[in-house]
């Protein structure tokens, strides 16, 4: 794996530093990117989709265990730099660009690369893109059946929070709908370079088998409109002749509520 040392030689010898308008930390504790590695149980015949490469230190780990790399970086020189370095690999795709078309849908040549595949998103995510990203594709891309990321430690408690906590919120609901979520390792600033100015969580999302729901883009609706009035009861925000299932009580509040039972919501209206 490349060392502190070697990032800073490579980028320095191109005349590049990280950018932080691109959301360049990168992490060179060796023993956390063989964990992110381990816990994703990458091997030969896995298909990655790693966000965010960087220098490639993560890369070179997941094409070591056999895996066929799909690497999505924004940064021109550093697509250059990958390309010098890992080209020649017939396992490795780089695709130079947005991982994302306007915030909320997988770009057009991400998702003709992947195809129908099974996949895994294995990646030490710039943190602007790790919610957008991983809500897309819980929402649209069932396939995308494991992630192994490290992103803001915020991020990961509100994805895995329970209900009646403050960071419990729409993330949570959709998440915890289709998906188990640990939070694996937290990570304090040092374990990145630069250092960023936040903490920093590993979490695993594992895709259930049977997901609570079959409509997550309309659970993910419900989720924000009842989350953007949190403070008011639940029959001020859906009307008193909604037809609230047994067990929710309309003068409560969306926060006490279980993933399953704004899921139950989601049905109620729809029935």
């Amino acid at each position: 794996m490349q060392t502190l040392a070697e990032i800073r030689a490579l980028l320095e010898s191109r005349g590049f530093a990280p950018r932080k308008s691109f959301g360049q930390n990168f992490l060179i504790d060796h023993n956390l990117l063989r964990k992110l590695a381990d816990s994703s149980e990458v091997g030969p015949g896995s298909l990655v989709l790693e966000v965010g490469p960087g220098t490639g230190t993560l890369t070179e780990e997941l094409l070591d265990r056999g895996a066929e790399v799909i690497a999505c970086e924004l940064d021109r020189g550093l697509c250059e730099l990958l390309r010098e370095r890992l080209g020649a690999n017939d396992r490795f795709t780089l695709i130079e660009g947005d991982c994302l078309a306007k915030k909320s849908q997988l770009s057009t040549e991400v998702a003709s690369k992947i195809g129908g595949r099974g996949f895994s998103l294995v990646a030490n995510l710039p943190y602007g893109a790790a919610t957008p990203l991983i809500m897309t594709l819980l929402v649209d891309h069932p396939n995308c059946e494991r992630m192994c990321v490290t992103i803001q430690r915020e991020v990961a408690e509100r994805m895995a929070a329970a209900h009646g906590s403050k960071a419990y919120g729409p993330i949570s609901v959709v998440a915890q709908s289709c998906a188990e979520v640990r939070i694996i390792a937290n990570l304090p600033p040092s374990c990145f370079w630069p250092r960023p100015e936040v903490n920093s969580a590993m979490v695993r999302i594992d895709r259930l088998g049977h997901p609570l729901c079959g409509d997550l883009q309309g659970l993910a609706l419900l989720s924000k409109r009842l989350f953007s009035s949190r403070r008011k009861q639940l029959g001020s925000v859906l009307g008193r002749n909604f037809p609230f299932p047994d067990g929710v009580d309309p003068g409560a509040r969306v926060e006490s509520l279980t993933p399953a039972q704004i899921v139950g919501l989601l049905q109620a209206r729809e029935s």
